[in-house]
């Protein structure tokens, strides 16, 4: 006997919800901590984690984006404004 009972399935690997929406940020740690221990709401859908995931992956990369153009044109700017200068 295989010990799985009458027509079993057999699970396959577990994919987190993160994974299963494409994210980066945790879903459910989100869920967890900001949603249902924030005293937000007494009940919280099974989406509204996923949604602020996105939302908060998404502002991430916009921030991350921008510091990394404000950089780079900094950068030029201090190349194009100051003369070469030789040190001995």
């Amino acid at each position: 006997m295989s010990g799985r009972g009458k027509g079993g399935k057999i699970r396959g690997k577990a994919k987190s919800r993160s994974g299963r929406a494409g994210l980066q940020f945790p879903v459910g740690r989100i869920h967890r901590f900001f949603l249902r221990k924030g005293n937000y709401a007494e009940r919280v859908g099974a989406g509204a984690p996923v949604y602020l995931a996105a939302v908060m992956e998404y502002l991430a990369a916009e921030v991350l984006d921008w510091r990394k153009r404000s950089s780079r044109q900094q950068e030029d700017s201090n190349h194009s404004s100051s003369p070469p200068t030789c040190h001995p």
